[in-house]
């Protein structure tokens, strides 16, 4: 059975993981700096000598590895293998040939596919996602990534474009978004949006916890260190969290009926405080969805953590390959 390459081109690391995509297992893997003010074609560079090193030190040989997924945080054109748009790296890389560039360099067979697309496909197959047709994703981090699989087909729409569901408008009057919208879920509920809810509260000379544990330096001001405070019962903190799983409510909201989810999986860094999130976001959906059993649709954590993500995106070119 031959083994799969994940790749999550991330802003700061590049990682490639070998996966067994018979049991999601992941074999072995390794991760470099991105180094992605260098250039675009510096960064194909690096990535493909990454996996032939990859499987060397794996100790395996290049005929053993059917294919390199890449899970690539940004707009893509899959039809023609290009990254169209990606706002967290320099350049944004428009109509970079990744897809093409990668086959070259290795001689194995690669397919792109955006990186929370690739965390869905992960959960769905072997994690939070298993043994449901239709699931949706919310990947809680720097921004809100999004997926969805409907009627067990991982959904793509225009050019894979189609899931972005972080970028759903919850307030059209709301604050403009990294994506040039206004009021997106990102704007409200994203890492970067959770820990200014923090810092603002701290600025205002509000009593928090949260105060002491960043020790009045605002810029240590994390979901984590906001999480930790609710759990010692602080109220700004917990209510931080009701907040921002409000914001997550509503579009999850929007999910149910638009839909029909039988399982919303939260995922993300943001994802690790639990129940302090996965409680508002349950109690926003019962109390806003009136047309569909939404009784019936489970809100749960994601199951894979970090390897989500390569592991989707190994299964997914073990699948179309």
């Amino acid at each position: 059975m031959k083994k799969y390459i994940g790749c999550d081109l991330g802003g700061t690391n590049l990682r490639a993981a070998i996966v067994d995509v018979e049991n999601a297992s992941v074999i072995y893997q390794m991760s470099i700096p991105t180094l992605a003010r260098e250039g675009h074609d510096a960064v194909m560079r690096r990535m493909g000598n990454l996996f032939l090193q990859v499987i060397e030190s794996a100790g395996l040989k290049k005929e053993d590895i059917g294919g390199i997924g890449i899970g690539v945080p940004g707009v893509l054109d899959l039809e023609k293998g290009e990254t169209l748009f990606l706002p967290n790296l320099p350049g944004t890389w428009p109509h970079v040939p990744l897809r093409d560039t990668i086959t070259k360099l290795t001689g194995l067979p690669t397919a792109l596919l955006n990186d929370v697309r690739s965390i869905t496909y992960g959960e769905w197959s072997f994690g939070a996602g298993r043994g449901v047709d239709t699931v949706a994703v919310f990947a809680i981090g720097t921004g809100v990534g999004g997926g969805l699989v409907v009627n067990g087909q991982l959904h793509l729409g225009i050019g894979g474009t189609g899931g972005e569901i972080g970028h759903t408008t919850i307030d059209f009057n709301g604050p403009r978004c990294g994506c040039g919208n206004y009021g997106c879920l990102e704007a409200y509920a994203s890492a970067p949006a959770i820990a200014a809810m923090g810092m603002k509260a701290v600025a205002q000379g509000l009593t928090t916890r949260i105060s002491e544990l960043c020790e009045y330096d605002l810029n240590r001001i994390t979901p984590e260190l906001i999480a930790k405070a609710a759990l010692d019962d602080d109220e700004i903190a917990k209510d931080i969290y009701e907040r921002a799983g409000l914001y997550i409510g509503i579009a999850a909201a929007n999910m149910c009926v638009a839909l029909g989810p039988r399982r919303i999986v939260i995922a993300g860094g943001v994802s690790r405080a639990g129940d302090l999130l996965l409680a508002p976001i349950r109690r926003t959906i019962r109390e806003r969805v009136t047309v569909m059993p939404v009784d019936q649709v489970e809100v749960v954590q994601s199951q894979l953590g970090d390897n989500a993500g390569v592991i989707g995106v190994a299964c997914w070119v073990a699948k179309n390959s």
